[in-house]
Order: C-alpha cells, then sequence, then structure tokens
C-alpha cells in the first residue's frame, strides 16, 4: 500500500515559515545562501535550533555554562591531586555499589568503596602514602567494579580511561592509570586558518608498506613529510579513538578518550600533531559519536549493569545495520561525556577540527537507512 501524500504548503504558507525560520535564526541567512536547496528545511533549522538553544540555556543556569560543563574529564575518570591522594568519580545510575580495584590494592574488589551522590554519580578520594607519594603508580593496571542491582560482579573500564592496552593473548584490553610525571610540552603552535584545504585522509596503522600495524613514530618521521612534500595542508587521522576490533576501522570504539595504542603512546600521538603543526598542516580527528562498540569488558556498554546508562535502552538502543550501540543524546550526563570528549582531543592532542561520522544516524531515528530522495 503505498504511503499517503501530503499536500505541498502553498506559496505564501513556505515564503511564512521561511521568514519566521529567519527571524529565529539570523545565521540561517547565510547558508541559505551558500546552499539555496535546503530552503525548504529552513522549518526544520528552526526547529532544531530552538532545541539547542534551550539546552545551551539549561547547561548556563544548572552547570555555570559550556565551558564549565565540557570539562568532565577533569573531575571523572581518576586524578592525582596536589597532596598526592587521588580523586575517582564515575556515573552509574544502576550500579547498586562500585569500587575500584587493580594492581594497587592487591585486586582486592571491594576494599574501595565509592561513595554514592546525586544523579547515579560516584566519587573516591584514595588518600597518598605516609611519604606523600601515590598508592596508584603510572602504569599499573586498574578497573571498576560495579555490584549490579541483580547481584552481578562486573569488572569495567572507566569511560574516562586514558589508556588502554591488549596484552599478549588477552582478548579484552586492560586499563592502564596513565599519570607520568612529566606531560608532552607541545613546541608548535597551531597554524592559521588556510583559505581552502587540501586534506589527506589518513590511517596511522596502515601508512606502511610492511606487513605490520604501523606506529605514530613512523607516521610522523616517515609519512608525514611526503604529505607535505605533496601540498597538502590538512590530515584527517583515522581510527584514533580507541577501538578492540581493528578491522572496524576505528569505527567501534571502545574507549573515547584513550588514544589507540596499537600505535604507541599518547605522548607519541601528541608529538605527531605538534610535528604536523611545525609544517604547517592543520590536524582533523575522524570522531564517531554516532553509536559505539557492543562490548562491555573493554566498552562502555552495559557499564553499569543496564542496557541503559549511555545509551537507549531497548531496540532503539541498537544499530541493527552496524551491530552497534547507540547514544541516549538527550541524556544530561551523555551530554557531558561526548562534549567533553571533543574538548579533550582538542586540548590535550591539540587536534584542530573533527570530521564527524554517521551524522544521519545521529538525526534521524531510521538512520538514515533505505531512505532515498526521488
Amino acid at each position: 500500500m503505498a504511503a499517503p501524500v501530503t499536500p505541498a504548503a502553498r506559496p505564501e504558507e513556505s515564503e511564512a515559515a521561511l521568514n519566521a525560520a529567519l527571524a529565529d535564526m539570523p545565521e540561517l541567512a547565510r547558508l541559505l545562501e551558500i546552499d539555496p536547496y535546503l530552503k525548504p528545511y529552513a522549518v526544520d533549522f528552526q526547529r532544531r535550533y530552538k532545541q539547542f538553544s534551550q539546552i545551551l540555556k539549561n547547561i548556563g543556569e544548572n552547570e555555570g555554562g559550556i565551558d564549565k560543563f565540557s570539562r568532565g574529564y577533569e573531575s571523572f575518570g581518576v586524578h592525582r591531586c596536589a597532596d598526592g591522594g587521588l580523586y575517582c568519580k564515575e556515573w552509574a545510575p544502576g550500579a547498586e555499589g562500585v569500587f575500584l580495584t587493580g594492581d594497587f590494592n592487591g585486586w582486592n574488589p571491594f576494599s574501595y568503596p565509592y561513595k554514592k551522590l546525586d544523579y547515579g554519580k560516584w566519587e573516591l578520594y584514595i588518600p597518598p602514602k605516609q611519604n606523600k607519594s601515590v598508592l596508584v603508580p603510572h602504569g599499573s593496571k586498574l578497573k571498576v567494579v560495579i555490584t549490579s542491582k541483580s547481584g552481578e560482579i562486573l569488572y569495567r573500564i572507566s569511560p574516562w580511561a586514558k589508556y588502554v592496552v591488549r596484552e599478549g593473548d588477552n582478548v579484552n584490553y586492560d586499563w592502564i592509570h596513565w599519570d607520568p610525571e612529566h606531560s608532552y610540552e607541545f613546541q608548535h603552535s597551531r597554524p592559521k586558518k588556510p583559505r581552502s584545504l587540501r586534506i589527506y585522509e589518513s590511517h596511522v596503522g596502515i601508512s606502511s608498506h610492511e606487513g605490520k600495524v604501523a606506529s605514530y613514530k613512523h607516521f610522523t618521521c616517515n609519512v608525514l613529510p611526503r604529505i607535505k612534500g605533496l601540498g597538502y595542508n590538512c590530515i584527517q587521522l583515522m581510527a584514533i579513538m580507541e577501538h578492540a576490533y581493528y578491522a572496524s576501522f576505528g569505527y567501534q570504539i571502545t574507549s573515547f578518550f584513550a588514544a589507540s595504542s596499537r600505535y604507541g603512546t599518547p605522548e607519541e600521538l601528541q608529538e605527531l600533531v605538534d610535528t604536523a603543526h611545525s609544517m604547517g598542516i592543520i590536524v582533523l580527528l575522524d570522531v564517531v559519536h554516532s553509536h559505539a562498540s557492543k562490548n562491555s569488558a573493554d566498552g562502555l556498554n552495559m557499564f553499569d549493569g543496564t542496557d541503559s546508562c549511555y545509551f537507549h535502552s531497548g531496540p532503539r538502543g541498537t544499530h541493527d545495520l552496524w551491530d552497534s550501540r547507540l547514544f541516549a543524546y538527550s541524556s544530561w550526563e551523555v551530554l557531558r561525556f561526548l562534549l567533553s570528549n571533543i574538548r579533550w582531543w582538542l586540548e590535550e592532542y591539540r587536534f584542530d577540527g573533527f570530521r564527524f561520522d554517521g551524522v544521519t544516524s545521529m538525526l534521524y531515528h531510521h538512520h538514515g537507512v533505505g531512505r532515498f530522495l526521488r
């Protein structure tokens, strides 16, 4: 049976709708100048812009503004304090209890419990040793232990983990506490924005002719000079956010704040970006916020023992074609997580911008699958 046809709006109605949209959103006029084919969708832009404006207002009223809201990585996860102690924080609304374990306590799962806060948040302070050194040293392994409401004991990687590795024959990744004594010091400022971009899309792991996964170091020393020599002024790096399944080309993320350890250390990625900047090359990051890996042992899925937390529950939370989980974008803490993730890559690694993957899946319930224009 054919779908009912919606009557076309009369010209005067379309014109009135366009004028109303332009009044609410002055920036739209410039967009429609660039791409006049978007005019029929002016009302949709208006609706989305109103939603955006309201969310931005709510963030300002409840969180002190977008600047503070987008710095979640400064408190969530595990952080060294000025006194040598550690402050730990997680969002696990479905958990019955939250604990920290690892090399530092002989993997005793329950000796360091988090305190429950409002809105599904949990926090823990671990005092320093008597000599004021940290109890959890750089490079040691950690896990968050979740006790679920059904009585399960779950070992999880913090969603805010900065470095994870897969060692030996292990199937899953391990969370490594990354807290070096000295941070990488950038030597070069960001290049000025050029009049136009010549973008070279790159994948660090496959950038070598040898039959192995290439490294950040290899890319910095061997590939960047060739890109510069070919006249490109911008690179777009794929598969940087950590992904357990290498064949996914970086599109099934497991740790959103961790640079992939397959290619080297965080400092070596920082050096890559810094070197590109010294050549006048802008560096873009391929960002995947449209979905996430289904992995639970080393991903976000089922983090607090529920199928929701960071994702929609039930069928809405799964992308059948991609076999992955879908974020609940209207959730306050999911917004904090994703906006903070963007800022993290800008601040910590000095990426200059982003290419967002799978935007239609973020915008539409049908995910842009099986829909064609006629």
